[in-house]
């Protein structure tokens, strides 16, 4: 590639390379404070230069050999690296793919999940503290504060930078998907005041998610993953109206899905399932969010098999919210009395999630019991900080 660049292009080159060459230099020196000062250096210089001298043919290889000179520099007046020059010196120009075992380090257990995040965003995703902390709508000085926790913890604990052996395997990869997924959800539609959601982080899950499917062609679950997370985006022109207020999937113009993008992330989950035929929670997500989106109309909706696709992921990964969910499904199987009986006794433990609230106010409105309704919409507003959420509950209680 040669010639001016369009700065979102350079941008997505410098991701896709600054990854590579953090994990190359990682692995090279054991310290992600001294490999991160590279990367920065390496990456400044090529937003620089390259907007005007172009692309080079070898990104990853120039990116390398910016960093190298500038770690050589700084390694020749510091006597305590000097066992780490021979790495820096070898004559390969160009760093290995070392991203799997960076993303296995940045998302070990013994990491708080706030400080996996920040870590991998910065280290893997090569995101600044500035784009972090937008991104969380926090102060820079908190995501700088996890990520220097992260990097001590990581060397006082002498946590290994590999990818773990294949018995730790199946723990650690739903670590690691967990993240991405956490990831997702919070770009999806944010925990916080002040936006109803945060496309960046959502682009940033998605492209998380594809890195791990290319890296890990065998595991299932990550290209379930990247399905579930393209499914959900095919839709996301409908998601809200003009006025930026959330619209609810019944209510949601099917003619503004991407029909193609479902089509492809289907058939991804399709290709997964038959090559590899082990079920998991995310393919199960993918699969229920897939019967939604094949759906003309929301009539259409293949609710029964919706609720099997539930039991499925009940048994897989049991969890309260799961609960909740397979209840919407079975308001359309077998009416709102049976899916209220399955969702009063979850009320203990779901207390403070608004979904229960919202979704019990809509089973109670189905049975006319519209006081009842009205304190759980009520309590629903409280609980929920997300804009767009509380714009739609505002409505439903002015009109109940």
């Amino acid at each position: 590639m040669s010639g001016p660049v369009h700065e979102e292009v350079l941008a997505g080159v410098v991701r896709e390379h600054a990854g590579r060459l953090a994990a190359s230099l990682v692995s090279l020196l054991g310290d992600f404070s001294a490999a991160e000062d590279l990367v920065q250096d390496a990456v400044e210089t090529a937003l620089r230069r390259w907007p005007v001298e172009g692309v080079p043919e070898r990104p990853d290889a120039w990116l390398f050999t910016v960093a190298r000179r500038r770690g050589l520099d700084v390694l020749r007046r510091e006597s305590n690296y000097r066992a780490k020059l021979a790495g820096l010196t070898r004559p390969d120009p160009a760093p290995r793919d070392d991203r799997l075992r960076l993303v296995f380090t940045c998302c070990h257990p013994a990491l708080s999940r706030a400080a996996q995040i920040a870590l991998t965003l910065r280290a893997v995703c090569g995101l600044s503290v500035a784009q972090i902390a937008a991104a969380f709508v926090v102060p820079e000085a908190t995501v700088a504060q996890r990520i220097t926790r992260a990097k001590r913890k990581i060397g006082e604990a002498g946590i290994p930078y590999r990818i773990p052996a294949e018995e730790e395997l199946p723990r650690r990869v739903g670590e690691v998907l967990a993240v991405v997924y956490l990831l997702f959800n919070e770009g999806y539609l944010s925990s916080t005041a002040e936006r109803a959601q945060a496309r960046d982080l959502v682009e940033e899950a998605e492209w998380l998610a594809a890195l791990l499917v290319n890296l890990m062609p065998k595991e299932p679950e990550a290209a379930g993953l990247l399905a579930l997370i393209r499914l959900h985006r095919a839709r996301g022109a409908a998601r809200f109206d003009p006025a930026g207020r959330l619209v609810l999937l019944a209510d949601q113009d099917r003619g503004l899905w991407d029909r193609q993008a479902i089509e492809r992330a289907t058939a991804l989950l399709t290709r997964t399932a038959h090559a590899h035929r082990r079920p998991g929670p995310y393919q199960v997500q993918a699969a229920i969010v897939a019967c939604h989106a094949e759906a003309e109309t929301f009539a259409d909706t293949d609710w029964a098999q919706i609720l099997v696709l539930y039991d499925m992921l009940l048994h897989l990964a049991p969890s309260p919210v799961t609960r909740l969910h397979r209840a919407v499904a079975l308001r359309h199987v077998k009416g709102p009395e049976a899916a209220l009986a399955e969702l009063e006794p979850l009320g203990r433990v779901l207390e403070r999630y608004p979904l229960f609230h919202a979704t019990r106010a809509e089973l109670l409105r189905d049975l006319d019991r519209r006081g009842q309704a009205r304190r759980a919409d009520e309590r629903a507003l409280e609980l929920t900080a997300n804009p767009a959420q509380q714009a739609l509950l505002a409505d439903r209680l002015r009109w109940t």
